[in-house]
């Protein structure tokens, strides 16, 4: 597979403190690649060197094959870059706002009204297009930093945290538009503490803790390396004391949280054999069952607090 981003060795120390530490990975052309960690961790200086905006102190950043380092405007032709905190003006309308970036890019003035006007439609800014961006909302502004940063149509866009913070009307249109760009053949690399969007966008993911890579893969394959025990969750329509009745030879923990049991367990499948036989001989209703597999979440969790 063609590699759109390289990280090679990549060092970077303030002061004493070693932010990122001889961290090396790919993102593939066509991923949405999700690069996680905790507060700290070096995200956002691994970002930084990967764009062109901090000098590694030592390694390589490499875009489509190119030290972004040593050709850094060749290299950012092929870029976008989404910050967390956007980058707008607010003294310009939205549309304004898009146009200025497009003339960043030596875009001809009828092609940049073209895409310009139809950025404005996808982000559902067409209504407010002549508005003066100080009096939108967090969402709308983030809905124009992200319009501005696709005017030049990027092939691959750096995206930090673009939901955070956002209402859930901005949050869902945001992924859409991620997920649309990326099928007409954007790289996505993605900076996210959100674990369910990680999890609902990202092809693969990287976990990074104290500046070096701790994880790096699927999802799935992520969540199965840790998946050694799963929960059964069920309740019953009375009110009963299940765990005399249980096979406790695969039973791990049980707990009762309000009116649902969550059984932990290496075994499932006989879990909830028992339990249905539970339910037939005490006339029970069984009105939840589900088995709880192992998160993003649990994932993350667990390579970082090994890191510590």
């Amino acid at each position: 597979m063609e590699k759109a981003i390289e990280a090679i060795s990549l060092t970077k120390k303030f002061n004493l403190n070693i932010a990122v530490n001889n961290l090396s990975f790919s993102v593939y052309k066509g991923e949405i690649f999700g690069f996680l960690g905790p507060n700290g961790a070096g995200k956002t200086t691994t970002l930084r060197m990967l764009t062109g905006l901090l000098i590694p102190d030592k390694g390589q950043s490499l875009i489509n094959g190119i030290d972004i380092s040593k050709e850094p405007i060749r290299a950012k032709l092929d870029i976008g870059v989404i910050p967390e905190m956007g980058n707008i003006y607010l003294d310009l309308t939205a549309k304004q706002n898009i146009i200025l970036a497009g003339k960043f890019y030596g875009i001809n003035s009828s092609e940049l009204i073209s895409r310009t006007e139809n950025l404005l439609k996808i982000f559902q800014l067409q209504d407010r297009e002549n508005d003066i961006a100080k009096n939108f909302s967090k969402g709308m502004k983030q809905r124009i930093n992200i319009a501005s940063a696709l005017v030049h149509e990027p092939k691959i866009l750096f995206i930090d945290e673009p939901t955070s913070g956002l209402d859930v009307i901005s949050q869902r249109l945001i992924k859409k538009v991620i997920r649309d760009i990326n099928k007409k053949g954007s790289t996505i690399f993605l900076t996210t503490h959100d674990m369910e969007e990680a999890n609902n966008l990202c092809n693969r993911v990287a976990i990074i803790n104290k500046g070096s890579l701790v994880a790096i893969d699927k999802p799935e394959i992520l969540r199965l390396s840790i998946e050694a025990k799963k929960t059964v969750v069920i309740s019953f329509d009375k009110d009963i004391d299940i765990s005399p009745f249980l096979n406790k030879e695969h039973i791990l923990g049980i707990e009762k949280v309000a009116d649902k049991f969550n059984i932990q367990t290496d075994n499932p499948d006989i879990i909830i054999k028992d339990l249905v036989d539970i339910a037939k001989k005490y006339d029970l209703k069984i009105t939840m069952l589900e088995i709880l597999k192992a998160s993003l979440e649990d994932v993350f969790l667990k390579f970082t607090r090994e890191k510590d």
